[in-house]
C-alpha cells in the first residue's frame, strides 16, 4: 500500500501463537525476522488491519487476543493492541505500529510466494542464534507467555 504521510504512517501487527510457538517471517526489505504486518488502510480500522495482513502474509485467519468487550457496549469498540510502538522504518520514514497477539481459527500456511515464515519455540527465542531484533524477541515472548 502506498503510504498516506510521507513521514509517518500507522500500521497493525500481529504475533501469532499456535502450539506453544509463534509465527515470524523473514522481511526482504528490512532484512530482519518479524510479525506479520503492514500499514493500515483509510478504509479499515487498525484490527481489520491486523487480520488481513495476517492472512495475507501467513495465509491463516486469526482471532485477536484482548480484553472481551463489555454487554451494552458500542458496537465500535476495537480490541485494544497489546504494544503500541513508534520506531524508524528508515531514515526518512517512521511508523506507529499498534501491536496485537491472535490465535489461528483457520486457513493454511502459505508455502508460496517466496517469504520464509518460521514457528519460534520459547528457546529458541530465548537463545536467538538468528539474531532477532530485541524489542521482536521481547513480544514474541510476551505472546508465548500469555497464549502458550
Amino acid at each position: 500500500m502506498a503510504h498516506i504521510h510521507e513521514k509517518i504512517d500507522f500500521t497493525a501487527s500481529v504475533f501469532i501463537v499456535r502450539e506453544g510457538k509463534v509465527l515470524l517471517h523473514w522481511h526482504q526489505k528490512s532484512k530482519k525476522w518479524l510479525q506479520p504486518g503492514g500499514h493500515i488502510e483509510l478504509d479499515e480500522d487498525p484490527n481489520q488491519a491486523a487480520i488481513r495482513e495476517a492472512k495475507e502474509e501467513t495465509g491463516f485467519d486469526v482471532e485477536l487476543i484482548g480484553v472481551p468487550r463489555l454487554e451494552g457496549v458500542d458496537e465500535s469498540d476495537l480490541v485494544a493492541p497489546r504494544f503500541l510502538n513508534r520506531h524508524h522504518f528508515n531514515e526518512t520514514h517512521e511508523h506507529i505500529d499498534l501491536t496485537y497477539f491472535a490465535r489461528v481459527i483457520g486457513g493454511t500456511e502459505m508455502s508460496e510466494g517466496g517469504t520464509e515464515m518460521r514457528w519460534f519455540s520459547r528457546k529458541e527465542l530465548e537463545d536467538n542464534s538468528v539474531g532477532i531484533i530485541p524489542t521482536v524477541c521481547a513480544y514474541a515472548l510476551a505472546a508465548l507467555s500469555e497464549l502458550a
